[in-house]
Order: structure tokens, then C-alpha cells, then sequence
């Protein structure tokens, strides 16, 4: 049987959207059908159950109504009885379906429309759903476009097979793009979306530029030199960590290229950006000194507890250390994580001076002697009253100027004022409400009980259902800048692991584990230790 004109088109615009839309032909002839169905119920009644099926060689249209089959008739629209079923098909029982062949119709303009839009909408659909499915594993890479439009300075790119957005606040400052533009971006999100943008694509992402090496560096692309760590102000400045996994290539100047070719390529491609390239090291102190490279660090002193860093630089090299805006500095901290305070060697030697005057004036109060005394103890070392109470007599004794007699009742003076402490810190634990079981948690004392009581901690199950955190606080970088939010034993020199150990030891004072649970898993033996060998 020849095929007519209108089903070989009807074929023909199939095949076409579906080449153009980039999505299975049997999609375009599904949402025809859907479409044709609408159309047909309109002419036909809402309440008609119809179907439309759409052959895919010929293009001939059948339409069908399905009745269902019941033993009772309510709505002869829709149902149909059993014997009247039967007459169609003997086989039929109830709660099967009866389709009725309907006759072909002409579509009214209004129906017309509605069909179109149906078609418009699922190819739309199915369009969007292949897009996802293409580059949701196609996050992190760099992809290549053309611009289509700008909306409120936000870039749509035509990718080819897709579409997607490049945001404004994703774009580097004074960057400006034209329709026609050709644009390379960074891959940094894939949504599906019912409607608008599902790719999202950024120039100002720190892995844009780590990609961007990668492309210009075969070494970084072999897997030879690894990208350790970025950190971008996005069209000023950046600084980049690389390491080598041999010996004999230099990281940075695999980077920097021939004559700065390979680093250059990059600078281009973010409109001048200026990159310092830095050695990644395991240790962190070395890596801190890198990172704030051009300047020079005379000293460093980590505080890893805290993730805090002091460094200290010479005079004339603090407005380089810090750097405009505080920008050299600020990269610094995002490459590395620490959170960096920078002194200078006179700040350095002031600071130093008032913890001295300080420890000074704390031994003067706390033990009753002189300016000279208070000195004496704090140039020997001495930092604080617990260690003057509880040090070998003889070390005391060695003090120039001190004998066996002067060491013994310093020390005493040193006790007396610590049990004086410690009564006041009892009656506040007290006052508080600190239940007296805390004390028997090990590695709690009486002044951590008065700092449980202020952050209403106030019994072994309140300490026991607290995280690390809440007691030594945590670093939020949820922000732009790094922010140390307070635990309750802040000021208390107390490391994390000491912090949990006390949390687990109130866990096995409430019950919730056993100090078996705290012991560490044995080790399996091996095979060869487990089967003895055969003789």
C-alpha cells in the first residue's frame, strides 16, 4: 500500500526534529501521539478514554477508544457490559480493556494549536533530559562554546549539544562578551531542572585554572607533577601548589615553561591574571613560608590546634607579606588552610617583652615577692604558678641567687595559692550547679567544671553528649574569610585528642559505652602466623 503524502511528511518532520534536537526518533513520535490524543478527546469528550498510535514505517494514524469491561454499566462512554464485550472478543472479562477503531477527523485550529504546543513541551523535555545525562559526568572539565545571548550580564553558551550559563558573578571583573564570542569555562555544576539553565559554568573557579595547567603542562596531564592546592582572587592575582613525584623535574619550572610560554597561555586565557607558582611540602611550616612568597619569613610558630600560624618578617617586608589590600596574605591562608598572623621583628620583640612583664607580675601577685624575684622566675622559664609549684625542689634550688630554704617556701607559697584557687573554683562549680560526679571523669578539673557550668554543661551525660567541637571549637570557612567560633574549654591549652578522651570517658561514666569499646581493634594475624607452617 502506498504511503500518502501527509503520513511520508509527518515522518519526514519527525526524523528532522529529531536529528536537530539531538534525541531518539520514537520520542518525537511518542509526544505526536500524546499530542494527537489531546486533540482527539476534545473532539471526542474528556472523559474518553483514547489512544493513538503512530506507525513508524508507513505513518498511518489509528485511533482507538478503550472501554473497559464491566459487569455493570454506570458511564457508556467509558464501560462497557460483558456479553456486548464478548461480541468483539470472546476472550474478554471483566477489567479488560475493548478498543473501539475510531474514524480519522479533521483537526480544528484551537486543537491544532493545543497538539503543537504538547509536541513542543515533550520534545522540550526529553531534549533538556539528554543534555543532563550528557554532562552530569562531564562535571569538573573545560568545555568550549559559543556565546548566544547575554541577559543582565549573565552569558548563555550554545555548546553544541547544549546549553549553558555562565552567571555574572562567575565571569572575571571587566570581562565582557559579545554574541558570536568563543568562550572556554569550567564545568563546576549539571542540575536537572524542570526549566532555565542545567549546566553551570564558571571562569573564576580555583580548579578553572588547575585545568587550565593541565592543558599546558604535559606533566601535570601525565599525572607526573599533581595540583596540590589553588587559591584565586579572580582577575589579580592567584597562587598555585605543585609538587613532582620525580625527583628530577622541577615542578615550578615545569609550570613557568620555555621563557614563561606555558604560564603565559594561562595569564592570557584569564585576562593577565598574575599566578605564583609554589612548591607544595608536607610539612606546613615550609609550605606557609612558600605561600607568602615574595616575601621573606624570618620565623614561623604553629599553633595546630587552633589551625593558627604566627610569622614573623622583617620590617620592610610586611607591606610585601601582607600585600595590597591584604590580597598576598589572603591567598596565602586559602592555599594552605592555616589562618596567618604576620608580625614584624618589632612587634614580635614588644609581644615578647609584655608576656614577660605579664608572667612577671603574675608570680609578683600569686607568691608575694618582689619585681626581682617575679623576673628572675620568668627569665629561668617559668611560665606559669602550677610549674613553680610542682618542679624538683633542686631545680628551684639551682636558681643563682636562690638557696634549698628561699626554693622550699617559694613553692609552698605556690601550692597555698593553687588550693586557694581551687577552693574558689568549687564554690563556682558549685554556684553553677556542676554536679560533683563530673570531677571523677578523668582528665577533668575543678576549673574546667567552672567552664562547663558557663556553657551549661552541668553532668557526666551533658559532657558525654558533646562533640570535640563544642569543647574546643572549630574553624568556620563557610565565609570569604576563615572564623574560629569558641569551645568551652577555650583558653585551656587542651588539645582534640585530650578533648575526645575526655568525652569518651564521660560516656563510660554515663553507660552509654564500656572501656572495652575504647580499646583498640586487635590486629588479625597474618596467614603466616595464623597457619603454622607445614613440617
Amino acid at each position: 500500500m502506498a504511503v500518502s503524502a501527509n503520513r511520508l511528511e509527518l515522518l519526514q518532520i519527525a526524523e528532522a526534529v529529531a536529528r536537530e534536537k539531538v534525541i531518539d526518533k520514537s520520542i518525537v513520535l511518542e509526544a505526536m501521539e500524546d499530542a494527537i490524543q489531546k486533540a482527539a478527546k476534545s473532539r471526542y469528550g474528556q472523559e474518553t478514554e483514547i489512544k493513538a498510535e503512530i506507525n513508524p514505517k508507513s505513518g498511518d494514524i489509528r485511533l482507538s477508544r478503550l472501554m473497559l469491561v464491566v459487569d455493570l454499566v454506570e458511564n457508556d462512554n467509558i464501560e462497557i457490559g460483558v456479553e456486548a464485550a464478548r461480541k468483539k472478543n470472546p476472550a474478554a472479562q471483566a477489567g479488560d480493556y475493548i478498543a473501539e477503531t475510531l474514524p480519522p477527523f479533521d483537526f480544528g485550529r484551537i486543537a491544532a494549536q493545543s497538539a503543537k504546543q504538547v509536541i513542543v513541551q515533550k520534545v522540550r523535555d526529553a531534549e533538556r533530559d539528554r543534555q543532563y545525562q550528557e554532562y552530569k559526568d562531564r562535571i569538573g572539565d573545560i568545555v568550549n562554546g559559543l556565546v548566544k545571548r547575554v541577559e543582565y550580564g549573565n552569558v548563555v553558551v550554545d555548546l553544541g549539544r547544549g546549553e549553558a550559563i555562565v552567571r555574572r558573578d562567575e565571569l572575571l571583573p571587566r570581562e565582557l562578551f559579545r554574541v558570536g564570542d568563543r568562550v572556554r569555562a569550567y564545568v563546576y555544576d549539571v542540575r536537572r531542572e524542570p526549566r532555565g539553565p542545567q549546566i553551570f559554568l564558571s571562569r573564576t573557579h580555583p580548579q578553572f585554572m588547575a585545568k587550565l595547567f593541565a592543558q599546558e603542562v604535559p606533566e601535570i596531564y601525565d599525572g607526573v607533577i599533581e595540583v596540590k592546592a589553588v587559591a584565586r582572587d579572580p582577575g589579580s592575582r592567584a597562587k598555585i601548589a605543585v609538587i613532582s613525584r620525580d625527583s628530577s623535574i622541577d615542578p615550578v619550572g615545569a609550570c613557568v615553561g620555555m621563557r614563561g610560554s606555558r604560564v603565559q597561555a594561562v595569564v592570557q586565557e584569564l585576562q593577565g591574571e598574575k599566578i605564583d607558582i609554589i612548591p607544595w611540602s608536607p610539612d606546613a611550616a615550609t609550605f606557609i613560608v612558600n605561600a607568602l612568597q615574595p616575601a621573606q619569613v624570618v620565623k614561623v610558630v604553629l599553633d595546630e590546634d587552633s589551625e593558627k600560624i604566627e610569622v614573623v618578617v622583617p620590617d620592610d617586608q610586611l607591606s610585601l607579606a601582607i600585600g595590597r589590600r591584604g590580597q598576598n596574605v589572603r591567598l596565602a591562608s586559602q592555599l594552605t588552610g592555616w589562618d596567618i598572623d604576620i608580625l614584624t621583628e618589632a612587634e614580635e620583640s614588644e609581644r615578647r617583652q609584655k608576656e614577660f612583664l605579664a608572667r612577671t607580675q603574675t608570680f609578683m601577685e600569686a607568691l608575694d615577692v618582689d619585681e626581682t624575684l617575679g623576673q628572675l622566675l620568668a627569665a629561668e622559664g617559668f611560665s606559669s604558678v602550677e610549674e613553680v609549684a610542682y618542679v624538683d625542689l633542686g631545680e628551684l634550688a639551682s636558681i643563682e641567687g636562690f638557696d634549698e630554704e628561699m626554693a622550699g617556701e617559694i613553692q609552698r607559697r605556690a601550692q597555698d595559692n593553687l588550693a586557694r584557687i581551687e577552693a574558689e573554683h568549687d564554690a563556682k562549680r558549685v554556684e553553677l550547679g556542676v554536679e560533683d560526679e563530673l570531677r571523677e571523669v578523668p582528665g577533668v578539673t575543678t576549673a574546667m567544671m567552672v567552664a562547663f557550668g558557663e556553657n551549661d554543661i552541668k553532668s557526666v551525660e551533658d559532657l558525654a553528649g558533646c562533640a570535640t567541637d563544642d569543647l574546643v571549637g572549630w574553624i568556620d570557612r563557610s565565609g570569604p574569610e576563615p572564623r574560629r567560633e569558641a569551645g568551652a574549654l577555650d583558653g585551656f591549652e587542651i588539645s582534640r585528642d585530650e578533648a575526645e578522651a575526655i568525652i569518651m570517658q564521660a560516656r563510660v561514666r554515663a553507660g552509654w559505652i564500656t572501656e572495652a569499646d575504647l580499646a583498640p581493634p586487635a590486629e588479625e594475624p597474618s596467614e603466616d602466623e595464623a597457619e603454622p607452617a607445614a613440617v
